[in-house]
């Protein structure tokens, strides 16, 4: 029988909303916030989205089931009640004053391929697979990598500004820069700096490189500029790290939009907000999921 390791999220106090998942009637319908702080009982709230704020806090638990590098291993998210959440649907995405929750499926200086499994129930982080054998990276990941929740690049719209590549049908990816290896399924708030559209065999799949606020250095940089500043190379060395990884694979290099260059802190929101709007379509069942699941 597979061990069950359960590790608590040490100050990764976030705030987490329990979205509606049957399909929603009409324009006055109402996402459910529940908040559980205080004693103050359950509350109602109608909301334009499906982000909600400020909801209760529970400390995120991470349970492990299976064994690191094997087929059946996943990482599950479990709240304060110990009942199962999805990383991807349940934990939000705003945190205020242009902060997100990033979730990290690969620590820096790792090589196995993790991340979200988008067509499983709670859709936990499992290493993915190729063939039927695991994958892994060439080399090193040199930084930390993940996911914004609530976000979802859709397979069916045709990016103009990016040569009208199609979204990838995942959430949207985050590189984050900070000096502290992350563990698999830690929850970082991280601030957005930049952006890059890279081309992957024609999908579109864009990675923001952000920060999270616990670095040291996280208050010396807001903007693009201020990365080449305090982290010099970063950006070129991670633009080159996507564009080459799948080369020993004998696979062509991925390539970059936007004239091959970062964009700004703004455009990056520009991206967030799109995406997540694309999500709030994909649980309302707008659009349809395909295989993908919406638990």
């Amino acid at each position: 029988m597979a061990a069950t390791r359960a590790i608590v999220s040490a100050s990764n106090t976030i705030t987490t909303s329990l979205l509606r998942k049957a399909p929603l009637q009409g324009p006055n319908s109402l996402s459910l916030c529940f908040n559980y702080s205080n004693k103050s009982g359950l509350v109602l709230q109608k909301r334009r989205l499906f982000t909600c704020s400020a909801i209760y806090n529970p400390q995120v638990q991470i349970k492990e089931e299976g064994q690191p590098e094997t087929l059946d291993y996943r990482v599950f998210f479990h709240d304060g009640s110990g009942k199962k959440i999805s990383p991807w649907h349940d934990i939000p995405l705003h945190l205020g004053d242009g902060l997100f929750n990033f979730i990290v499926e690969i620590p820096k200086e790792s090589s196995a391929k993790m991340e979200v499994a988008t067509d499983e129930h709670f859709t936990p982080i499992k290493q993915d697979t190729k063939k039927g054998k695991l994958r892994y990276y060439p080399y090193n990941i040199n930084w930390n990598y993940g996911l914004l929740p609530q976000t979802w690049e859709d397979p069916s719209f045709a990016n103009t500004e990016v040569e009208g590549a199609f979204g990838d049908n995942d959430p949207i990816d985050v590189v984050e820069i900070g000096d502290n290896r992350a563990k698999i399924g830690q929850v970082l708030k991280v601030k957005p700096l930049a952006a890059l559209a890279m081309i992957d065999e024609g999908e579109l799949d864009w990675k923001i490189v952000a920060i999270s606020l616990d670095d040291p250095r996280a208050s010396l940089v807001n903007d693009v500029d201020d990365v080449e500043k305090h982290f010099p190379g970063t950006l070129t060395a991670i633009r080159d790290w996507f564009r080459d990884y799948k080369i020993p694979d004998g696979k062509p290099a991925n390539k970059f939009g936007l004239g091959n260059k970062p964009a700004d802190k703004e455009y990056a929101l520009k991206v967030i907000t799109e995406t997540n709007e694309s999500w709030a379509k994909l649980v309302k069942r707008s659009v349809s999921a395909g295989e993908l699941s919406l638990v």
